[in-house]
């Protein structure tokens, strides 16, 4: 058995750590050259919540050779048609294409490769790379899992060896609700990892801020509104259903809910958003697949989405140099959050 981790920036260089420290060869594949230098010299080094540095196996794209059974995608997904066409070669003809991406990628992937060979899964813990072959886990050890589902049948075999390969990291709650893990994943990125890049902080920079968890709880809602009249059941976070705790329909609920907010993230509170971290090292972020499509869809099925048009508006300025990066950008929000 062959497997892969494609795009092994910060949350796949943990992934790859992990599955080779519980006895699974794994290539570590991404296209920066010094991480891959970093990674063949001196292994995968993990610090922050967890503190590990394993041996690892890492190559650039060019040095991949034969074909895999299970190959773990985790490049942002700008580019995924062109990514997800020139893996079809490295994939065997029984092989799966595993996504970890943001977003809602199934559909266009399983467009290029057949949906029965696509697994999704939603990574519910959060990584920041660091510096060459170094990353730093910013979710408590207790909190990590993965969800895992697919968009129509996957041989039971392969979907048990998925399973078994994630497991070496930490738990996996298979999904019979692909669709609204997504959306409640991307719910959460388009709120903590939208409002984080607006604010230029991480997770607990918006849940710990008054104005942040004001802002949190409409982006919430507006998520909500929107995938239930896209016709979507949001699935639990780890146990916890957040339509009934965040979705109000009266000051006093929506209140509530801001209180919860600082609580929900405890956890996951030093998660820096990848979109911030794009902004900061000058590449282009994923703004348009997580608010972006909340957007998109809000005007699909005829959902206003204000909050997430404004976060989308001000990340591509920060982006364009129009705007610095400051956590004084939060108050260009003010008007929506009064």
């Amino acid at each position: 058995m062959r497997c892969a981790i494609y795009g092994a920036g910060s949350l796949g260089t943990v992934l790859g750590a992990y599955m080779t420290k519980g006895g699974v060869p794994v290539d570590l594949i991404n296209r920066n050259r010094a991480h891959v230098a970093a990674l063949k010299e001196n292994g995968a080094k993990i610090s922050g919540t967890v503190q590990m540095q394993v041996p690892v196996s890492a190559l650039l794209p060019e040095e991949m050779s034969g074909k895999y059974d299970v190959i773990f995608l985790m490049t942002k997904q700008l580019h995924n048609r062109e990514v997800v066409t020139s893996l079809q070669p490295q994939l065997k003809e029984d092989g799966v294409l595993v996504t970890l991406q943001n977003g809602l990628p199934e559909p266009e992937i399983a467009e290029i490769i057949g949906a029965a060979r696509t697994v999704g899964c939603v990574v519910e813990w959060g990584a920041t790379l660091k510096a060459p072959g170094e990353c730093e886990m910013t979710s408590d050890p207790d909190s990590l899992s993965f969800h895992m589902g697919v968009m129509e049948a996957v041989p039971g075999e392969k979907l048990k060896l998925v399973k078994s390969l994630l497991e070496t990291m930490c738990p996996v709650e298979m999904e019979q609700n692909l669709m609204g893990a997504r959306w409640s994943k991307l719910l959460i990125n388009a709120t903590f990892s939208g409002l984080g890049t607006v604010m230029d902080g991480r997770f607990g920079d918006v849940s710990e801020s008054k104005e942040g968890r004001k802002a949190a709880v409409r982006c919430i809602k507006e998520c909500i509104d929107v995938g239930q009249a896209a016709g979507v059941t949001f699935a639990p976070v780890q146990g916890k259903d957040i339509t009934k705790l965040f979705y109000y329909t009266n000051p006093v609920k929506r209140k509530i809910a801001e209180l919860l907010i600082p609580v929900a993230m405890k956890k996951h509170r030093l998660i820096e958003p990848s979109m911030l971290q794009d902004v900061k090292k000058k590449k282009p972020c994923e703004v348009d697949a997580i608010n972006g499509v909340v957007c998109a869809w809000g005007r699909k099925v005829g959902v206003p989405t204000p909050i997430n048009d404004r976060i989308v508006e001000i990340v591509k300025k920060v982006e364009a140099g129009e705007l610095p990066l400051s956590k004084e950008n939060i108050h260009r929000l003010d008007d929506l959050i009064r």
